[in-house]
């Protein structure tokens, strides 16, 4: 779905008739703080980083983290559960990342992490704040069209056990009051006018900048990024990641209805972790590429409208707030046109099939991440004969096994 709007970098009181130019480069030692939220380019933003990190010092930057995101200690920092099945954050995380902010003196720091956004209240918002050097935190939103984030949302909880289809979970999200579920989260990220207010509270509004996201312009967001930390330009580059690919209709679908068997059989979480989203997932994701032939998550008219009456009262209130835009706000409350399925001549999807490769690759990786921790015969195993135990009462023995065995690792 595309829209026709224009994106120029705008920043209050500029006139529409000037050219559009850079965002000015924020003050040296600023702690500059992405808080995303989800599905804006926050991973080819923190991709880039991270591919760049050794590059940043002579400029005066600094990218902290160790490794392309640091989510546990983000998650620490917020207080938010970890994804189905994975470990619970550590505080010495946060505590560590926030050392290592501190280490860099008076050079500007930058920290990439989504799960920002999903600080509960503004107590959390001004903790962060607070232990990130208060007045030197500067907080940067990146924000894309509510139409656009809502397909890309739903299967990224679907790879995290949600069990709803996608018109289901529509209809929760947008016509059932109060809206909480079955994703709490996700108007906590994506109510974008009070995500904004929350964290300009804390900071004061001359210390936010928003940043619209214009996908046509793949590199715009980059670009813009070392603007604001006063790096040369085209230092930081796309970096490919087929991980971060977004499911197709039938793969989220077919994941779907694996957390459906999976929940209704009561196997553990962290075997969903290991197998499933470390596993059949990641392997597909990497494997497999669509095609024009797969079938994509389309959103209804109904939700792609009342997505724009929602994003166009966002918008006015962040305009209000007093925080930088940069630049066109119109594109996050423009109902975006119908994108032809295929290209002229190709042929168009009818219903949403798994191939038979991609389904090959999700059992393999499944396979191959059940074997870094094999499953060992028991005597209590031998008791039954396989034809004398349900296929309900067999998946749970080897689900137990299988995680018995992965905590010796």
């Amino acid at each position: 779905m595309e829209t026709d709007c224009q994106t120029p970098h705008q920043i209050p009181g500029q006139s529409p008739d000037r050219p559009p130019g850079p965002p000015p480069a924020l003050p040296g030692g600023t702690r500059l703080l992405h808080i995303g939220p989800h599905k804006t380019g926050t991973t080819a933003l923190q991709g880039a980083l991270f591919a760049a990190k050794h590059a940043l010092p002579p400029h005066g930057v600094v990218f902290p983290a160790q490794g392309r995101h640091p989510m546990e200690a983000a998650l620490a920092a917020v207080a938010r559960p970890a994804m189905m099945g994975d470990a619970v954050p550590s505080g010495r995380q946060w505590t560590r990342l926030l050392a290592q902010v501190r280490a860099a003196k008076a050079q500007t720091s930058v920290l990439s992490s989504e799960f920002f956004a999903d600080a509960a209240d503004d107590d959390t918002v001004r903790r962060i704040v607070e232990q990130l050097g208060g007045e030197r935190v500067h907080v940067l939103v990146t924000l894309r069209p509510l139409a656009r984030i809502l397909p890309s949302q739903w299967q990224q909880y679907v790879q995290n056990g949600l069990r709803m289809g996608y018109e289901d979970w529509l209809e929760h999200m947008l016509r059932k009051p109060p809206y909480d579920k079955p994703n709490p989260s996700f108007w906590k990220r994506h109510r974008h006018d009070e995500l904004v207010a929350r964290w300009a509270r804390a900071v004061g509004p001359e210390r936010v900048s928003v940043v619209v996201v214009d996908d046509r312009d793949r590199d715009g967001l980059l670009r813009t990024v070392e603007a604001l930390l006063g790096l040369p330009e085209h230092l930081l580059r796309p970096v490919p990641d087929t991980a971060n690919r977004s499911l197709t209709l039938a793969e989220t679908e077919m994941l779907r209805k694996l957390n459906v068997e999976f929940r209704g059989n009561g196997l553990p979480e962290e075997l969903y972790s290991r197998l499933v989203r470390h596993g059949a997932v990641m392997q597909m994701k990497n494997a497999c590429s669509p095609t024009a032939e797969d079938a994509r998550i389309v959103t209804p008219d109904w939700a792609v409208r009342r997505a724009g009456e929602i994003a166009a009262e966002m918008t006015g209130k962040i305009a209000d707030a007093g925080v930088r835009i940069i630049g066109d706000p119109a594109i996050l409350s423009a109902v975006p046109d119908r994108a032809p399925a295929a290209e002229p001549g190709e042929p168009v999807p009818a219903t949403a099939r798994i191939a038979p490769e991609v389904a090959a690759q999700a059992l393999y990786g499944a396979l191959a991440a059940a074997a870094c921790a094999p499953v060992r015969h028991s005597n209590s195993a031998k008791t039954r004969t396989l034809h004398q135990t349900t296929s309900k009462e067999l998946v749970k023995v080897i689900g137990r096994r299988a995680l018995k065995r992965m905590r010796r690792y």
